[in-house]
């Protein structure tokens, strides 16, 4: 019996022995499969506060980047505006221009192109005031023999300057024709003044 004694005790001290390497085994395997999951997960962390970080500072060079184009095309915007009111200025200040100098312009303009003399010269209100069939006269005896040119009946409606017109063709010398076809290459030099 003593044998079956010693046999059951060792059985139940290798059993004990087994159960304590089993379980250092297992608390082992659960070690490392914890530390692999913390591993993993600080990897994740990393990887997303990465990911966040890039995401927020492509965010915030495009928040800005939108922010510095919005206020440059506001710049700009505003800077069309002085240039426009510039340019639209310089017509009103040739609206403005005394009769004297107007027929002088007038005259001065009829006389420096090539037309055929027998065309219509087209005013405003204020230019019809100024001219008159007497300095129409003038104009055509400096014309010479091609000199047949007319007061027209019809108003024009524009803000200064004259338009001749002959058969449908116009040669537009109205200030804002004037002023506007002068804009393109002054507009850049106006800026320069301006804003520098």
């Amino acid at each position: 019996m003593s044998n079956v004694n010693n046999l059951t005790s060792k059985i139940l001290k290798d059993a004990e022995e087994r159960k304590s390497s089993i379980l250092a085994k297992a608390e082992e395997e659960k070690n490392k499969i914890i530390n692999k999951k913390r591993d993993e997960a600080n990897r994740l962390k990393t990887s997303m506060i990465e990911k966040a970080k890039l995401e927020s500072a492509t965010r915030k060079e495009r928040i800005l980047s939108s922010a510095e184009l919005k206020v440059r095309n506001e710049k700009l915007l505003s800077k069309g505006k002085v240039i426009d009111e510039v340019f639209n200025m310089s017509v009103e200040n040739l609206c403005q221009m005394n009769e004297n100098d107007f027929r002088n312009f007038v005259k001065s303009s009829i006389l420096s192109l090539n037309i055929e003399g027998d065309e219509n010269i087209i005013l405003n209100a204020n230019g019809k005031k100024a001219i008159n069939e007497a300095f129409i006269k003038e104009i055509n005896n400096e014309l010479k023999d091609k000199g047949n040119l007319k007061l027209s009946q019809s108003e024009g409606k524009f803000r200064g300057g004259f338009i001749l017109e002959k058969n449908g063709i116009e040669i537009n010398y109205t200030f804002e024709a004037l002023v506007q076809s002068l804009r393109e290459e002054l507009e850049f030099e106006v800026a320069n003044i301006l804003f520098n």
